[in-house]
């Protein structure tokens, strides 16, 4: 199967999401939308980026965009990560990984030589047309927030 390209039709997805409801890509047609993929709530890195979205949420608000944060973990983890940092980025929960590999980002992972299946920390900039325009993969979190809204600003 291969990889997603800039270009490409976004994969929809409709899943569940904190605090109730559902998070889906349509809900956000006409606007850009950065759909951001990491692995686990409450770890070190998962949790500097997801603060980094909240603080910039209202610039990405004002560039017209949607922030949505997306992992494998269950709404009630969500909902308890959102709560413990007081995050306000919408986070989608995808326990069946469906729109993980969708997107490609389901794969092999090393640490101190164990290798695991694991998401791949990816962001996408999904374009009004619902094409992907920027892809980051293998993100470092430190500023990564910062360069996506640039992104989002120069559509």
């Amino acid at each position: 199967m291969a990889d997603l390209d800039v270009g490409d039709l976004a994969p929809q997805f409709d899943l569940p999401r904190d605090g109730g409801g559902s998070l889906s890509l349509s809900a956000s047609s006409g606007k850009p939308v950065v759909l951001y993929f990491y692995p686990q709530d409450d770890t070190t890195s998962c949790t500097q980026e997801a603060i980094s979205f909240s603080q910039l949420k209202p610039e990405f608000e004002k560039a017209g965009a949607v922030v949505i944060g997306l992992s494998p973990d269950p709404v009630r983890k969500h909902d308890k990560f959102k709560s413990k940092y007081n995050l306000t980025v919408d986070l989608a929960a995808d326990e069946e990984r469906k729109v993980i590999e969708a997107y490609h980002l389901w794969v092999e992972k090393s640490m101190y030589g164990r290798k695991y299946m694991g998401v791949e920390r990816a962001t996408f900039l999904i374009g009004r047309d619902g094409r992907i325009a920027r892809i980051w993969r293998k993100v470092r979190v430190k500023g990564h927030a910062e360069d996506v809204l640039e992104a989002v600003r120069a559509l």
